[in-house]
């Protein structure tokens, strides 16, 4: 529900506009060097209020230590860590109670919890919750990187645009929020990781991956192209004991399990659902449906902060699997 991993496992809680987010990490070696100085610049990445585009809600996001570090080392027992929510304004959602806001899940939540969610700002669904998987993420590139792996991610367009601030400005234009695409690529992966079927390297990190709000799509190496290539074209000769390929149109995964090449894969990001813009919604006080506009403070395009979170969850999965194959070990 809230947990994810085999042996790199983790838990993450809280609310948008409750006391605070934060994430609990199972399984991770003991004698891993943390301090706060290490989540400063992913967790600056992923703020929003710092760049164009952005919403401008402002949050510190220290990281505070509540188990499983003692002298600025990893112990081996549950490590948790809270982040204090302290700039919210939970009446522009008392506000809007009756008319659930559409492309959210306030409709879906209140059918599921029966009206007893926390529907400020999103509750338990908002976004704010991808500071926790930033957090996790910070544990586990610092765990792959003892390995040698390294993870990054950056956008590759908006609203369609490869000139990020033309899409931007398409939105601007518009008073409307818009969409990106996020690409991610994984460097010095040994081969050998996932399972064939339901626990291959792709079905894990697009299960991670479909945890970020506002995920859409995702795909592996050439994706969705593949469809319109031929055998000939697709398939990835392999040119040395290595495993290495002359072409990566497998995107480094083939039969679910990592070959050894460069791990590529993007999401798809929808346009943020809060838009000031007009929209029809249902009040289901009444029973009618009705003019709304979302009011707030929102992100123009939540892909902006996307790339920092991917990389967060692509390193939780990457983990998991190095440390199943024994490739991390249970002390550093």
């Amino acid at each position: 529900m809230n947990a994810f991993g085999r042996i790199f496992r983790v838990t993450i809680f809280g609310e948008s506009h409750g006391e605070s987010v934060g994430v609990n990490i199972d399984g991770c070696p003991a004698g891993l060097s943390i301090t706060a100085d290490d989540f400063v610049t992913d967790i600056e990445r992923r703020k929003g209020g710092t760049q164009k585009g952005t919403t401008p809600r402002k949050e510190d996001d220290l990281p505070l230590f509540k188990t499983g570090v003692f002298n600025e080392k990893s112990t081996g027992a549950p490590l948790t860590i809270l982040f204090d929510n302290k700039n919210t304004r939970s009446g522009d959602y008392e506000k809007q109670r009756a008319v659930p806001r559409p492309g959210h899940a306030d409709f879906v939540a209140h059918q599921k919890f029966g009206g007893f969610e926390d529907f400020r700002g999103g509750g338990h669904f908002s976004g704010r919750l991808t500071v926790c998987l930033v957090a996790a993420g910070v544990i586990a590139k610092k765990l792959a990187a003892t390995a040698n792996v390294q993870i990054e991610a950056k956008i590759l367009e908006i609203g369609g645009e490869t000139d990020l601030d033309k899409g931007l400005q398409r939105a601007i234009d518009a008073k409307d929020s818009i969409g990106g695409i996020v690409e991610c690529r994984v460097t010095g992966l040994p081969a050998g990781l996932g399972e064939p079927f339901f626990d291959s390297a792709e079905s894990l990190l697009s299960h991670a991956a479909f945890a970020i709000p506002a995920v859409r799509g995702v795909e592996f190496g050439t994706g969705f192209a593949a469809a319109r290539m031929f055998g000939t074209e697709h398939n990835d000769a392999i040119v040395n004991m290595e495993g290495q390929t002359a072409t990566n149109h497998a995107g480094g995964v083939v039969g679910g399990i990592t070959n050894g090449n460069e791990l590529v894969f993007r999401i798809a990001i929808k346009p943020t659902s809060s838009t000031p813009k007009e929209q029809q919604t249902l009040n289901w006080e009444t029973g009618q449906t009705e003019t709304f506009s979302v009011k707030g403070r929102h992100d123009l395009c939540i892909a902006l902060r996307v790339p920092v979170v991917l990389e967060a969850i692509t390193a939780i999965v990457l983990t998991d699997l190095l440390m199943l194959e024994q490739h991390i070990k249970r002390v550093l």
